[in-house]
């Protein structure tokens, strides 16, 4: 008698967690050293040039790069492992890069005549330890960008008290030929619109993330547009007013149009309302006609913009804003000119004849006389990347504040280098900013490094992978049964 038996076995359900995307540290750390490498091979072209030696502080130089950039890149690898693995290599180079044009700036016998040499770069790189080190800030401390949105209004008050302090009496400091954009604390001058672009990006992110809904209502359609509702208009004719008064009282063309331009970009991705830019384009003209017709610091700069060589000649005062400005016009076409396609060569142009703008301002003719208009197009196309890192990101971010703030610190990085970079290259008219990494200064790189700190925190959020799903607790015992 035959009988058969049953052989039984059990197992678990279990869940299989979402695959994502790889970290790219390694990448990262590759790229690194190819963004510290090239600065310092540049710095020992510009001593050869000038001196026909290697400079004895080659190494040191290195050393220090290398140093805050390996820093750096250990706190991307420990807080924000699945960060984009090209916004701090891009950032490195440029600002490794700036640091050699200001170095060269700073062996000229011309600037140091005039007492605007020597030390620079020194300084320059005390002022990137000092941004890298808020760029680490910034990422052990903010783990979650979302922590931001709960101070919406708090950024708001903190950007226009920002912008307001170089308005205050005794605080307050006219640097640049009429344009009052600094403070001064002891032997120190901060620009603090600098940092004020970034408040302003988060109080905007959380403002519109909430109003978006509302400013993107249309009353009616006029000739393909569609017109917001009036009671929609306030904020941007707000926004407009104090862009204006920021132009007007401190006579400052590129803070009114960058933060204008931030809130215009802004308002277009979270409406998707194309009558938006219209308005905005039309509210901005209206508001720099309307400003140059009385101002006399903003119609010397359009003057000196439109014909300099005539500016030059009828300006009786040497030192007067109408013959600095349309001087400085001048020398940067000129070097621009000289440059070529190929370029002079490092530490081999004259780009010193900009006189005590040359290492700030203009520090972009520097790039254009001694590497040509092929080595100005890679850097150009180096902050075109970051851009485009900053956009990606921004379409990545899985939550609609991270997407706003995202490309709201973008749009103010690539409005920055557009105003500055057409200011001197004669596309529109000079603005007094400085180059984000390029140039001198310490306001500008510190708080360029807390923007990119900023991004590389959403790209980390946006990119990590999802969490993969607890075991269910109902689940159960699968029993299968096989005949012998």
């Amino acid at each position: 008698m035959s009988s058969s038996t049953s052989n039984t076995s059990t197992h678990h359900t279990s869940t299989i967690g979402a695959i994502g995307a790889p970290s790219r540290r390694n990448t990262e750390l590759a790229l690194l050293v190819f963004a510290v490498l090239i600065p310092v091979f540049a710095y020992a072209n510009v001593g050869l040039a000038i001196d026909d030696q290697v400079p004895a502080g080659l190494l040191s130089y290195g050393l220090g790069l290398g140093l805050l950039a390996g820093v750096a890149h250990l706190v991307v690898r420990k807080f924000a492992p699945y960060a984009d693995p090209l916004m701090l290599p891009l950032a490195t180079l440029l600002n490794g890069l700036g640091l050699v044009a200001i170095w060269r700036l700073d062996q000229s016998k011309l600037l140091q005549q005039i007492g605007q040499a020597g030390g620079k770069a020194t300084n320059q790189l005390i002022y990137t330890a000092m941004g890298i080190a808020l760029f680490a800030v910034v990422l052990v401390f903010l783990k979650d960008h979302r922590v931001l949105q709960r101070y919406t209004y708090i950024s708001m008050v903190g950007a226009l008290v920002l912008l307001l302090l170089p308005l205050v009496p005794g605080l307050g400091a006219n640097i640049t030929y009429g344009a009052k954009i600094w403070i001064k604390v002891g032997s120190f001058t901060i620009q603090p619109g600098e940092f004020a672009k970034i408040v302003l990006a988060i109080f905007f992110a959380g403002y519109l993330m909430v109003k978006r809904d509302a400013l993107a209502l249309a009353s009616r359609r006029f000739m393909g547009l569609y017109l917001p509702r009036g009671r929609d208009l306030g904020p941007i004719i707000v926004v407009w007013m104090i862009s204006i008064l920021i132009l007007v009282f401190e006579t400052d063309l590129g803070t009114s149009l960058l933060f204008f331009g931030m809130f215009i970009i802004m308002l277009y991705v979270a409406t998707e309302r194309t009558s938006w830019i219209v308005f905005g384009l039309l509210m901005s003209a209206a508001g720099a006609v309307g400003v140059a017709s009385f101002e006399p610091h903003v119609q010397t700069r359009v003057q000196a913009w439109l014909d300099p060589m005539r500016e030059y000649t009828l300006s009786r005062n040497p030192n007067g804003d109408g013959m600095v400005h349309s001087e400085q016009a001048m020398q940067a076409l000129w070097a621009f000119g000289s440059g070529g396609t190929l370029g002079t060569g490092w530490g081999q142009g004259h780009s010193e004849l900009i006189r005590f703008a040359a290492n700030s301002d203009f520090i972009l003719a520097t790039f254009g006389e001694e590497l040509g208009l092929a080595g100005l197009m890679a850097i150009l196309l180096i902050y075109g990347l970051i851009v485009e890192r900053g956009v990606r990101t921004a379409l990545a971010a899985r939550d609609p504040f991270g997407k706003l703030l995202a490309i709201g610190l973008s749009g103010a990085f690539a409005l920055q280098v557009f105003v500055v970079a057409g200011g001197v290259m004669g596309l529109i008219p000079l603005t007094g900013m400085t180059m984000p990494f390029l140039a001198y200064g310490g306001s500008s790189v510190i708080a360029n490094w807390a923007l990119i700190g900023i991004l590389i925190r959403i790209s980390d959020t946006a990119r990590r992978p999802a969490p993969a799903p607890a075991p269910s607790p109902d689940a159960e015992m699968t029993q299968v049964v096989r005949p012998s």
